[in-house]
């Protein structure tokens, strides 16, 4: 495991760099190698991305196992660290949380990301059981031998008390909590407006994730507000599945193809991803 240690605490360092981080996610071996040859330190999945793409909802009814071999296919075509998207751990107690950060860490995995909903209620996880479960991941993979980077994900802000302040607080609590139990960094979910970003930053003391969605400021602002982690969620498999239907439609309706060929990938670009880093290509097309 002493290289998965490297590529561990290479990951862990992308997080306390003076500039902001951005993490690409990925939802298969291709999407995640078209990310690794565009220059990006590291790739992370999308559970959203990667179980859609298996025909499943985003969530856990996906068999956990289902899920780690995705993880492993993705790893194992990859030199960039990887972190995997596990959900709420797939189960509702530490001990199942441990258990599918031991397989994600075997299957090549360097870091999670572990949000504190429950799937089955759509409820918050109670704070104590969130951090029990996210000092069951660290000690997972510290029996290992990997230093596992932990993102802790709080819906709060979506999810928790009615009052708009009160959400705030519980987001903040737990926050603050979630860096006190190991995390290294914390992931408040739907933060968007920049003034809150501030406050966000302000108020957890530790390195805070903000996802790309629609209206969320620009890098250089997220820069300086003190975002250290901006991550794509499942915006890069929207986009690109937007593009297909958008392919459809001008085939089916304009009789034209020119989305389906502009920028496209040859061949043996394709069949490339496919291969280890540097390896040979063939191309018979």
């Amino acid at each position: 495991m002493s290289a998965q240690a490297d590529r561990a605490e290479r990951f862990r360092a992308l997080h306390r760099a003076r500039h902001l981080f951005v993490l690409p996610n990925a939802w298969d071996v291709a999407s995640a190698r078209v990310l690794e040859d565009a220059g990006f330190s590291a790739v992370a999945t999308s559970s959203a991305g990667v179980m859609v793409s298996l025909g499943f909802p985003d969530g856990e009814a996906i068999p956990r196992t289902e899920y780690v071999d995705a993880v492993r296919r993705i790893a194992a075509k990859l030199t960039v660290p990887l972190s995997a998207d596990v959900v709420a751990g797939f189960g509702e107690t530490p001990r199942a949380t441990a258990a599918t950060v031991r397989a994600v860490v075997r299957a090549g995995a360097v870091g999670i990301n572990l949000e504190d909903v429950d799937p089955r209620t759509d409820r918050l996880v109670p704070l104590e059981r969130q951090l029990a479960k996210l000092r069951a991941a660290r000690d997972a993979a510290d029996d290992l031998g990997v230093p596992l980077v932990l993102n802790a994900r709080t819906d709060a802000l979506t999810t928790g008390p009615s009052e708009p302040e009160a959400r705030w607080r519980e987001a903040v609590r737990r926050g603050r909590a979630f860096l006190d139990a190991g995390a290294d960094c914390v992931y408040p979910m739907r933060l968007v407006d920049r003034a809150a970003i501030a406050r966000y930053v302000r108020e957890v003391p530790g390195p805070v994730n903000v996802m790309i969605r629609p209206g969320l400021p620009t890098l250089a602002t997220l820069e300086r507000l003190g975002v250290r982690r901006v991550s794509f969620g499942p915006a890069a498999s929207y986009a690109a599945l937007g593009l297909l239907r958008r392919v459809g439609r001008e085939v089916l309706g304009e009789r034209s193809f020119r989305s389906l060929v502009r920028d496209a990938l040859t061949f043996a670009e394709l069949n490339r991803l496919a291969e280890p880093r540097g390896g040979p290509g063939r191309s018979r097309r």
